[in-house]
């Protein structure tokens, strides 16, 4: 099925030059600041000097319906110039208009400054809406992204169940990678969760769905203490009286996140709530902010053990920072070459 193009108008792209990794971007934990404006420049200011441009959305072939969800669809596409593959991420604004499109613009502009090897990367971004002279809000966004052959930490879960402590370190320290680069340039991610981790073919995870980041630019906004998702959301934000929110250091978020994501990987369940348990609202804000000392699997190792208790620990000033991490035993123990062989028979094994 090939795609659907609108008139000539409404298909010019945003081809997005994706800058190099910064040489020294500032660990600290309020690095820099940088600003990114709300909304994007004109398509014809941002040009694409990669290889392989994708100039046109005719140039891509849809082949299947990779998934949905806020507001989307993802596609696998076949690039008939280059022979490539890629995922296509296609946004429909007609019925939501400036509610989807402001997010959407400032995923593109997040997507524009990143180029890291643990981040999914974006080769361009088609705006129909841009282009729309009918004053509406109307039309897609579509992004172009790089496509990831594994699929996704969720379906790896969903087929495997769990994975071993040392496949669990490699995970951590790619994720830990990755959010030290953006961390790096401001950016908090605010949605790492299984399913917003890919893994391709290399056996590379790479974070991906800037949704609903944010890039701090000073105090924290209180009307975004709900994005995200919110069974891996941090105390203070789920209950920032409480814990603090309106001062907090909005990194500490992407740690409390990831932490729930390894012991989910070590567990084969969401771990915050017990077994037969529904993950509503209620049930979820009684788990993450007033939970009982957290229980961790018996044969788990000591190592991974303080790790997750030092990404779950719910004083957002007490929680480990990125960097901490990094140097944690449970992470500088990994072995790449068995633990990456291991990812590999998860992915691959039975597909």
């Amino acid at each position: 099925m090939t795609l659907v193009i609108r008139e000539r108008r409404h298909k010019q792209a945003l081809r997005l030059s994706l800058p190099k990794t910064p040489s020294n971007p500032s660990h600290s934990d309020f690095p820099n600041q940088i600003h990114v404006p709300a909304v994007l420049s004109s398509p014809s200011s941002h040009v694409d000097s990669s290889p392989g441009i994708i100039k046109d959305l005719s140039d891509l072939k849809k082949l299947s319906v990779l998934g949905h969800g806020n507001g989307g669809t993802v596609y696998k596409v076949y690039h008939k110039n280059t022979r490539s593959f890629y995922a296509l991420k296609v946004l429909r604004l007609n019925e939501n208009g400036l509610g989807i499109r402001q997010p959407a613009t400032l995923e593109a502009e997040i997507l524009k400054r990143v180029d890291s090897p643990y981040i999914v990367r974006c080769h361009a971004v088609f705006d129909s809406g841009n282009c729309n002279n009918d004053g509406d809000n109307g039309g897609d966004i579509s992004f172009v992204m790089e496509y990831m052959e594994g699929g996704s930490l969720h379906d790896v879960l969903r087929e495997h169940h769990r994975l071993s402590e040392e496949v669990i370190s490699v995970l951590a320290w790619r994720v830990l990678e990755g959010l030290q680069y953006l961390h790096g340039m401001n950016i908090v991610h605010r949605d790492i969760k299984p399913s917003n981790l890919l893994v391709n073919d290399r056996l590379e995870v790479k974070i991906a769905d800037f949704g609903v980041s944010h890039v701090v630019e000073g105090r924290f906004e209180g009307n975004d203490y709900d994005a995200g998702t919110c069974a891996y959301m941090s105390p203070e934000r789920v209950d920032p009286e409480r814990w603090g929110g309106e001062n907090a250091n909005e990194f500490a978020g992407d740690v409390w996140s990831m932490g729930v994501v390894m012991l989910e990987c070590l567990l084969g369940c969401f771990p915050l709530i017990g077994p037969g348990q529904r993950p509503d609202w209620a049930t979820l804000i009684c788990a993450i902010c007033f939970g009982e000392k957290l229980e961790m699997p018996e044969k788990a190792s000591p190592e991974f053990q303080n790790f997750v208790r030092r990404c779950l620990e719910k004083n957002w000033r007490k929680r480990a920072t990125v960097l901490e991490l990094l140097h944690h035993p449970f992470v500088t123990r990994k072995n790449c070459c068995s633990s990456d062989k291991e990812l590999g028979d998860y992915v691959l094994g039975g597909r």
